[in-house]
């Protein structure tokens, strides 16, 4: 067995008794975001095998509702790095993935039948970006274990305006998120994450005891994590100390990609 409590305590800076993690999985718990890469290209047999696996993952329906553009133009990944602005790596890594959600593919099927694509409504969106979503955790599950770091980029639903034609997405198919992949110049420190108790639920729902464990989590996460760049620093002026639940707030209090839902109108979801 894996030093099950080392491997805990270093994702959620406490001891979980009674739960021991297997060999088999234990470099999954370990798994590490990726943002500086090596020169090293990643093989194309290699790739193919992840992104194989990747199509491996479960699928509402088995109607398999997702893309994924393979980029390894440096100057087209520069491109979308620029665009970005604030992710400078991105450029550095020899591999970038674009997620997409595909309704295309089942409309051009049922086309192929005569029969009418009665779905292309909200519940149609949520089926496509789960499917791209466990897709993509896949690949990543599985280029952890060959060594490769990822890290995913939703940022790039920030410009999905030009994203869409560099990559000449037709109607039906839009960018879930990015992801970078290469080799690891080296492995970061674990993100440490909330404590089982506020996120896995027993029979029912109960978040009576979110406050109190999340003060609890904060300031462990402070002591280790520190946060040097506080989301949305020109509205909430930055200040020492911010903790995790605080930066969060930050966040969500500010709307984001308020024009996606009106980007998928004019890619033919109906949203209703």
């Amino acid at each position: 067995m894996a030093d099950s409590q080392a491997l805990l305590q270093a994702r959620f800076g406490i001891d979980l008794p009674g739960t021991e993690v297997p060999d088999a999985v234990a470099s999954l718990l370990d798994r590490r975001v990726t943002r500086r890469y090596t020169d090293q290209d990643i093989p194309d047999p290699l790739l193919n095998a992840l992104l194989a696996v990747a199509q491996s993952a479960p699928a509402k329906s088995d109607l398999q509702q997702f893309s994924v553009v393979v980029m390894r133009d440096g100057q087209r990944i520069k491109q979308i790095a620029d665009w970005i602005g604030s992710m400078d790596w991105i450029a550095t890594a020899p591999v970038f993935l674009v997620w997409c959600g595909d309704m295309r593919r089942g409309q051009r099927l049922c086309a192929m039948h005569d029969m009418p694509h009665a779905n292309n409504n909200l519940d149609t969106v949520l089926n496509t970006a789960v499917d791209c979503a466990l897709a993509m955790g896949q690949f990543i599950a599985a280029a952890e274990l060959a060594g490769i770091g990822t890290c995913p980029i939703s940022y790039v639903r920030n410009h999905i305006e030009k994203i869409s034609p560099l990559l000449r997405l037709p109607a039906g198919v839009y960018p879930i998120a990015g992801l970078t992949v290469g080799w690891p110049v080296f492995r970061r420190p674990v993100s440490m994450r909330l404590p089982p108790s506020v996120v896995v639920h027993q029979e029912r729902y109960d978040d009576s005891g979110l406050t109190t464990a999340v003060e609890s989590y904060d300031q462990r996460r402070h002591a280790r994590e520190p946060i040097n760049s506080p989301k949305n620093a020109e509205i909430y002026p930055p200040r020492d100390g911010i903790t995790w639940s605080e930066n969060v707030a930050r966040q969500l209090s500010i709307p984001e990609r308020f024009g996606f839902s009106a980007y998928l109108k004019t890619k033919g979801f109906d949203l209703a």
